[in-house]
């Protein structure tokens, strides 16, 4: 008979993971150097003055208005339908799907939940350094400018920075974050770099961002992939919890699925004699009670007559099987004086004989 366990599609995914606990040693977790401080610091400046520009309605806000009233999509139309779907890569929903069904593929095939957890630790920091900024701006589009020349901050809008420019650099970067080959890196990083342009340059020339909103929105993605490590600490612990926490749960499942001990309602127990005898398990165990021998409680010969069964209340019936042998008390054979006797009297002569 066949007893192979029936495994559920998450569990066989898990199996499948549990092959091999470990990442393959070619695969290097990036780490916090030199060279990627330094262009984590550039790149912050570049961020604070960008926002600073705004703020002051320098020259940035000037260039802003200027390619406004230029309407892009005006003077070349003919890209005009091709640019509404490539300014999709830059949706959070869309890509986000195409880009964790492939790591999603990477975690089958390597082994490990990093990859998965890594995008989630991405997005998240997304949402929220460009969403408080958005939100705490507030500043309108093009198509709902208020006054030529203003920043049209604190407006109630939630333009800048560019939410489609920086996901489009953090979703399609996190592939050449994960990449697990130099060459693969470089490659990824390049496709990454031309897709994040485009779609920062597409919403340009839609009229949908200013220009200073494009710059932003490249600038705080690559802020996000560029602090990635100091978060890997984090994304180890995460997938440790993750299968900790399948661990637990396969656990509990298999106790769940275990049958109940069978208990007999009847349990041997020595009795004084040292014979065995049964008893039901809620029955409490009566001690053996010394019994003082009174007049004519019998002889050598004769055993003490035995007191009356008492029978246990809700004691069960048992079968002949069960039953306890009991030894007849006392012997067959007679007494030794009526034996004698007998003998004497087979011997007597008879009289008249």
């Amino acid at each position: 008979m066949r007893t192979d366990q029936i495994l559920t599609r998450l569990e066989r995914v898990f199996a499948r993971l549990d092959r091999e606990p470990e990442r393959p040693a070619h695969l290097q977790t990036p780490q916090m150097s030199r060279h990627r401080v330094v262009l984590l610091g550039s790149t912050l400046v570049f961020y604070l003055a960008i926002v600073v520009a705004v703020l002051t309605t320098s020259w940035l806000v000037r260039l802003d208005w200027q390619i406004m009233f230029f309407r892009p999509y005006e003077q070349w139309p003919q890209v005009h339908a091709f640019l509404d779907y490539l300014v999709v890569l830059g949706q959070r929903g869309p890509t986000a799907v195409m880009v964790a069904a492939w790591l999603g593929w990477r975690c089958w095939r390597q082994h490990t939940l990093r990859p998965l957890i890594t995008l989630g630790v991405a997005l998240l920091l997304l949402n929220v350094t460009v969403g408080s900024v958005k939100l705490g701006l507030g500043r309108l589009g093009p198509h709902y400018a208020t006054e030529i020349g203003s920043a049209e901050l604190f407006a109630g809008g939630d333009i800048f920075p560019s939410g489609h420019t920086a996901n489009a650099v953090v979703t399609w970067g996190i592939l050449a974050y994960l990449a697990s080959t130099v060459v693969t890196r470089r490659v990824l990083s390049v496709v990454s770099a031309v897709v994040s342009l485009s779609v920062g340059a597409t919403t340009v020339y839609l009229g949908t961002h200013w220009v200073s909103d494009v710059l932003l929105g490249w600038s705080a993605g690559l802020l996000i992939l560029l602090a990635l490590p100091w978060f890997e600490p984090l994304i180890a612990r995460a997938e440790a919890y993750v299968f900790d926490l399948r661990e637990l749960l396969r656990r509990r499942a298999e106790t769940g699925r275990m049958p109940a001990p069978v208990v007999s309602a009847l349990t041997p127990l020595l009795s004084a004699g040292g014979k065995w005898q049964l008893r039901r398990v809620d029955e409490p165990v009566e001690e053996p009670v010394p019994v003082p021998a009174a007049a004519g409680a019998g002889t050598a010969h004769s055993p003490a007559p035995r007191p009356a069964a008492h029978p246990a209340v809700g004691r069960p019936h048992l079968i002949r099987s069960e039953r306890t042998p009991v030894t007849p008390a006392g012997s067959r054979r007679p007494a030794h004086t009526e034996r004698a006797a007998a003998r004497g009297a087979a011997a007597r002569p008879i009289a008249g004989g």
